[in-house]
């Protein structure tokens, strides 16, 4: 909370859809937006599982249109990937952004949108609103309970000449309207659904712990944690649990509604960096973080540690403060060990030697600022080191 005169700010799509048979509204929401020549970015695996072609179906019967249907976005998308796309959308005329998949289809949707009306390159909107022109109408069909990118002022893009991952924050990429449906998360396999899960526990974390986090983040957060810790397994031991699929749906969207607003740490910032540098998955790098980094963190925000061991079901009665704190960064890594999440980094490939140059970027990551306590680049490389 402020101690000074400071505005926080709440970002949030204009409308959402959520719950079962929510993505057969996207016809309607294409009349509501008055779009004519809509264009459509999935991915290869979107298009396999048969989901983008029932999509397309549902547009066509409701409003007559023919989709142009770009699905070539690849994980962790690339600035050559926005471009590629971005072309097909300029090509075909479109006027109207659909993004079908997880946060890589949202964020190359979200590359498109930006550059389409705003014209340059995509490394010319790194950083904090750079934009001045409103993308085209933009909206994003969730497919996974992770990211929160389907309702987020987040852009994750990948340099391809340096290899680091560029953070876009701007609000005019937030789409007009998001729709979560579980019947679209269903086909989800174990491995995504358990790194997608914590991926969207990070984000809760974080969030929560803030340095600019305010009671409606707070609210935001503490439902998030609190919905994972008690669906989570239930999604990766069974997929079709339809109602653990739709608390993870819920999950997600309000972490997203808690990170949006009050912004991430330093799990962001060096997931970030493995992901660049490796093309690693991204929930799975975050997963893999989140313990080494709040354990850092600690001593910064214990009050906040112990409310996070409540929302995951932990009994903190009768035990101090820095004791039901740990209590949090237990139950963080047996959630994490239960959905079989990799134990450490090594196991993903990562190597010591490049942890140094990963850590000096990770230092420059603007989701880092919001951290609540303040590493050095010998503090990073060393929770790089503790990861491994």
């Amino acid at each position: 909370m402020a101690v000074k005169e400071q505005v926080y700010g709440f970002y949030i799509p204009t409308v959402t859809l959520m719950g079962i048979g929510a993505h057969k509204e996207i016809g309607n929401q294409i009349k509501v937006l008055g779009g004519k020549k809509p264009f459509l970015c999935t991915d290869q695996g979107i298009v396999s599982a048969g989901i983008a072609d029932e999509i397309t179906q549902i547009i066509k019967k409701d409003t007559g249109l023919d989709v142009v249907v770009f699905d070539e976005t690849v994980p962790n998308p690339t600035d050559v990937n926005v471009h590629d796309g971005l072309k097909i959308f300029q090509e075909n005329g479109c006027d109207l952004i659909i993004s079908l998949g997880g946060g890589s289809a949202h964020d190359c949707a979200k590359g498109i949108g930006i550059v389409a009306t705003n014209g340059g390159h995509i490394r010319d909107y790194e950083g904090i609103d750079k934009s001045s022109k409103p993308m085209p109408p933009f909206i994003a069909v969730n497919t996974t309970a992770g990211t929160a990118s389907e309702m987020t002022r987040f852009c994750i893009i990948t340099n391809t000449d340096t290899k680091v991952k560029m953070a876009i924050v701007d609000w005019r990429v937030t789409p007009n309207v998001a729709i979560n449906d579980p019947l679209l998360m269903m086909g989800m396999p174990p491995a995504l659904t358990a790194a997608t899960g914590m991926d969207a526990l990070t984000h809760a974390v974080e969030a929560y712990v803030s340095t600019i986090a305010t009671p409606v983040t707070d609210a935001c957060a503490l439902k998030a944690i609190e919905l994972i810790a008690d669906n989570l397994r239930a999604a990766v031991a069974n997929g079709s649990d339809v109602e653990a699929r739709d608390k993870m749906a819920y999950a997600e969207y309000l972490a997203g509604m808690a990170f949006n607003n009050a912004s991430l740490g330093h799990v962001h910032a060096m997931a970030h960096q493995l992901g660049g540098f490796y093309d690693l998955p991204h929930g799975v790098c975050n997963a893999i973080l989140l313990p080494h980094v709040q354990r850092f963190n600690l001593i910064a925000k214990m009050d906040r540690f112990v409310d996070i061991a409540v929302a995951m079901g932990e009994n903190v009665t009768g035990l101090s403060t820095r004791s039901a704190a740990e209590k949090a960064l237990e139950a963080i890594t047996v959630l994490s060990q239960d959905v079989g999440i990799p134990r450490g980094l090594s196991e993903l490939g990562v190597k010591e030697e490049d942890i140094p140059t990963m850590a000096e970027n990770a230092q420059k990551d603007a989701c880092g600022l919001t951290n609540p306590r303040c590493p050095t680049l010998e503090d990073v490389i060393q929770i790089y080191k503790n990861a491994l």
